[in-house]
């Protein structure tokens, strides 16, 4: 697990190159055991998600969170609750989970009968929110916990969480398309020197051994061009 950093070397907002952004993804949920789409339907966790949720506890206790933000769903909510952080967390509807429209509840071999070869990140939704809108969210997000002096976690949901370590790194929001994220899992937003990285992704402490233990790199981070403008982010 990346460890939180001491001091605070300037950077593009109050929270400086030492700031790191703690990503986590709800618990199972039976929807997203049966991989059916849960956007703004507001599923409970599944006793097994209940369970992933209490391993998080240990893993997040080296931290000191200046901010939590929890996504408003209970899903969201339960896991930031049993991991021990809900005391101090505040709901942010803008970290919600992409609104998927007609989508919403079907599985994608579901939708591919209707739209053979359909693929979430290049052929959308009907009715609900576009690529570009989630990415214009998360730019927000970024925005607001960058200016945060501190570490911040969030408690949030896959495809968001995707497409704001992609915007993170000053990459298209459809780059999150390659970052699979599993329930209950951690992933760690940060610095190297200026760059913005992704110092761990998707590291599952009720998992350990198992496919899906926490990859760390640092090869995602925006192109060297953006380094002339980061106080502004790029389209998603």
């Amino acid at each position: 697990m990346i460890a939180p950093l001491s001091g605070s070397a300037g950077g593009p907002g109050r929270g400086g190159l030492t700031q790191r952004i703690v990503l986590v993804r709800h618990g199972e949920t039976e929807w997203s055991r049966t991989g059916r789409h849960t956007g703004r339907t507001d599923v409970p966790l599944d006793p097994e998600g209940e369970a992933q949720a209490r391993l998080l506890g240990p893993r997040l206790a080296q931290w000191t969170f200046a901010e939590v933000l929890c996504s408003p769903l209970q899903r969201a909510r339960r896991t930031c609750e049993l991991a021990g952080l809900m005391a101090g967390a505040r709901p942010d509807p803008d970290i919600q989970e992409w609104a998927y429209g007609a989508y919403e509840g079907r599985t994608s071999d579901e939708i591919r009968a209707d739209r053979p070869g359909w693929v979430i990140w290049k052929d959308g939704v009907v009715g609900g929110e576009t690529l570009g809108d989630v990415g214009s969210r998360a730019d927000s997000v970024i925005a607001r916990v960058r200016d945060v002096a501190g570490d911040v976690a969030l408690f949030a949901h896959g495809h968001f969480l995707r497409i704001m370590a992609s915007r993170w790194c000053d990459l298209p929001a459809r780059a999150g398309e390659a970052l699979a994220l599993s329930p209950a899992a951690i992933s760690v937003l940060g610095y190297e020197r200026e760059d913005p990285v992704i110092w761990l992704w998707n590291d599952m402490p009720h998992a350990a051994g198992r496919v899906g233990a926490p990859i760390h790199f640092t090869g995602a981070r925006r192109p060297s061009a953006a380094r002339q403008s980061r106080s502004r982010l790029t389209p998603p």
